[in-house]
C-alpha cells in the first residue's frame, strides 16, 4: 500500500506542477488519483514534498 500511495502522490505532484491555477483544483486532482480524504491527502503530500499541494499548484515555493 505504501508503494501505491507514493506512486499516486507522485502523479498528483506532477499534475499540479504542470497545470496552472484555474485549470484544475487540488481537490479535483487528488480525487482523480484516488485520494478522497482531503486532510490525510494534504498531510501525506506535505510529508513527501515539504510543501502543501496548493503551493505546488500556485508555484509559491521556489
Amino acid at each position: 500500500m505504501d508503494y501505491l500511495r507514493r506512486i499516486r502522490l507522485a502523479r498528483v505532484h506532477e499534475e499540479l506542477r504542470r497545470k496552472e491555477p484555474g485549470q484544475v483544483t487540488v481537490t479535483d486532482v487528488a480525487h482523480r488519483w484516488g485520494f478522497t480524504h482531503r486532510g490525510r491527502f494534504a498531510g501525506a503530500y506535505r510529508r513527501r514534498y515539504g510543501v502543501t499541494p496548493s503551493a505546488t499548484l500556485h508555484k509559491t515555493h521556489g
